[in-house]
């Protein structure tokens, strides 16, 4: 019988209100170029990168926080996860073409393959997984 344990990479940072979300694109799309999904999955990268644009926009703008960032692969997909200090969970709101912001969240869901939230004393979780096309 083979190796029934659990193997993942991880790798996590902590991005500040002032110029987030720029280094925390760039730093995901290191991590994502490293694993082969701009060459092999470039759409599914490209939805990595705008959903992580998202909830660290929602960490900074939302939970005036710094946003943590961890990234779990585990050779099947990818979990991006952001922490805030916000005990408020995000909610999908329904379309509002007059609206200038709340899409976030939205935008994550469509993305993601799977996304939920992940409530703590210190504030919440918000995780969305993604797999790249080819990967059983």
């Amino acid at each position: 019988m083979g190796d029934q344990s659990m193997r993942a990479t991880g790798w996590a940072r902590s991005f500040p209100v002032s110029g987030g979300v720029r280094a925390g694109r760039r730093w995901t799309g290191e991590h994502l170029r490293a694993l082969g999904w701009t060459e092999h999955a470039p759409d599914t990268a490209d939805s990595v990168l705008l959903a992580v644009s998202e909830l660290i926009t929602n960490a900074h703008r939302h939970a005036g926080s710094d946003a943590s960032l961890v990234l779990t692969w585990d050779g099947r997909s990818l979990e991006v996860s952001v922490h805030d200090s916000s005990p408020v969970l995000p909610v999908v709101r329904a379309p509002d073409a007059t609206a200038t912001g709340g899409r976030g969240i939205g935008i994550v869901a469509a993305l993601a393959d799977d996304w939920r939230t992940h409530p703590q004393s210190d504030g919440k979780t918000v995780t969305a997984t993604f797999t790249p096309p080819g990967t059983d």
